[in-house]
């Protein structure tokens, strides 16, 4: 191995460190404002932990809280605080996965009872301990046997092991006593996540797949900042007073009657004029734009081929049904 290797930087320029030098490393060589704010490294494209040794020739990125990969990142290794805080209050918890999404991050449970807002409420709360306690995230490969020793009891943990390619890298992650097979990456440790949210939980199939065991899952948001999780927390609360659900209420145009069935709609009298008067400014919209239109069935048997007319499948543009 040579002594040291080279690194091409944003600007084009280059620079040599010492061989198996991390991203932590690389951003102290720079600066050390840069170490300090640095919460992952991009190494050609990847986005990377910041203690995984470098490779030569590489091109980097060291990614601060002014990137957006940074934020998918922190909301990643939130998720993983999450886990660790229901792990703490829950010892026998199951754990799915947890991913970041758009705006935040979700984790799956396999828990005895549904979670409710006093669970929610307690996990918070335990998510702060775990963040002053400042864990690091540290990162481990290792083989598929080790993998399965590790999650022997975790069985949607050695479900996913066992649909891993025969050459694909497994990776674990820690912070304090909470393990978790993951492809990372994650920020520093768990105090560098100071501003976040649990928002709710639903239920959900293991894998989407309703014929598999129904998981508990915890939504939240995480923001670098306090202002950001603020703002979005009002945004939600805006959008709750725009939920067509509340203003059909309000506005007497429709309800909805689950003992009826889930999501069907029964037009009040203004709700149906409403309705009544788009459909009208549909049709006629559409044949002013072209001479003939057509129509279909509303039902069909559900093995039947026939299908639908929509404009794209169509040879005529236009079509009704």
């Amino acid at each position: 191995m040579p002594p040291e290797i080279r690194v091409t930087l944003p600007d084009g320029s280059e620079k040599r460190v010492p061989a198996g030098s991390t991203g932590a490393d690389l951003a102290k060589a720079i600066g050390p404002g840069l170490a300090k704010a640095a919460l992952a490294v991009r190494v050609n494209g990847n986005v990377w932990d910041l203690t995984r040794p470098l490779p030569d020739g590489a091109k980097l990125t060291i990614l601060t809280d002014k990137d957006p990969q940074a934020l998918e990142v922190l909301r990643h290794s939130s998720a993983h605080v999450l886990a660790t805080a229901v792990r703490q209050l829950f010892p026998h918890a199951k754990i799915g996965f947890g991913p970041p999404i758009e705006d935040g991050f979700y984790y799956d449970f396999e828990v005895e009872r549904p979670f409710g807002p006093e669970d929610l409420e307690a996990i918070e709360k335990q998510m702060v301990e775990v963040v002053k306690a400042d864990y690091p995230f540290v990162r481990e490969e290792v083989d598929r046997r080790e993998a399965k020793r590790r999650f022997k009891d975790d069985p949607l943990k050695l479900e996913r092991i066992d649909d891993l390619g025969p050459d694909e890298v497994i990776s674990v992650y820690t912070d304090g006593s909470f393990v978790d097979l993951c492809r990372g990456p994650h920020v520093p440790s768990t105090g560098r996540i100071k501003h976040f949210k649990l928002l709710h939980a639903a239920g959900a199939y293991w894998r989407g797949d309703e014929r598999r065991q129904m998981l508990q899952r915890i939504y939240g948001t995480a923001w670098f900042t306090k202002d950001d999780l603020e703002g979005y927390l009002r945004r939600l609360e805006e959008a709750k007073k725009r939920d067509h659900r509340v203003l059909g209420k309000q506005l007497d145009l429709f309800s909805i009657q689950e003992n009826v069935g889930p999501g069907l709609v029964f037009w009040h009298p203004k709700g149906a004029m409403i309705q009544h008067q788009l459909r009208r400014f549909i049709e006629d919209t559409i044949l002013r734009s072209c001479s003939c239109a057509r129509g279909t069935s509303r039902c069909t048997r559900r093995t039947s081929s026939h299908r639908w007319l929509r404009g794209r499948e169509s040879r005529n543009p236009c079509a009704i049904g």
